[in-house]
C-alpha cells in the first residue's frame, strides 16, 4: 500500500501519528538560539500527510516509537542462513506476524508499520 493511501485508509491512526510528531517537533523548538519567526513558521507548517508519507518511505523504523506509546510493539527477525526478514507485532493479548520472509529489513519494517497502522486505527 502506498504511504498516502495508508494515511487515508487509516485516518484515525494518521491523526495520532501526526500529533505525536508535531509534539516532538515542537519540543525540539525549545531552544533559545532559534529565532522566534522560525519557531512560528515551523508551528504553522505542522505535520501533514505528505510529511508522514515521506517519513514512512524513507525510514519506517521512525514510527516504532509512536506505536510503542500506543501499546503496539514491532520486532523484526532475520534468518541468519539466508538474510531474509520477518516481522512480528505484539498488541495487548494479540500477536500478528508475517508468514513470509522479505528480502530486506526495510521491506519488513514497511510491512509491519502498515499492519501497525491498521491495528492502531482499530484501537481508536
Amino acid at each position: 500500500m502506498q504511504a498516502q493511501e495508508l494515511l487515508e485508509t487509516y485516518d484515525k491512526a494518521a491523526v495520532v501519528i501526526k500529533q505525536f510528531y508535531l509534539s516532538h517537533m515542537l519540543e525540539s523548538l525549545n531552544d533559545e538560539n532559534l529565532p522566534e519567526n522560525f519557531k512560528d513558521f515551523v508551528k504553522e507548517q505542522g505535520v501533514d500527510n505528505d510529511t508522514v508519507a515521506v517519513m514512512l518511505t524513507a525510514s519506517p523504523r521512525t514510527f516504532f516509537d509512536v506505536f510503542d506509546e500506543n501499546g503496539i510493539y514491532i520486532t523484526t527477525h532475520v534468518s541468519a542462513a539466508d538474510g531474509y526478514f520477518k516481522w512480528e507485532i505484539h498488541s495487548e493479548a494479540e500477536v500478528y506476524e508475517t508468514s513470509e520472509y522479505l528480502n530486506n529489513r526495510k521491506m519488513a519494517e514497511v510491512a509491519a508499520v502498515e499492519k501497525a497502522f491498521e491495528i492502531l486505527n482499530e484501537k481508536l
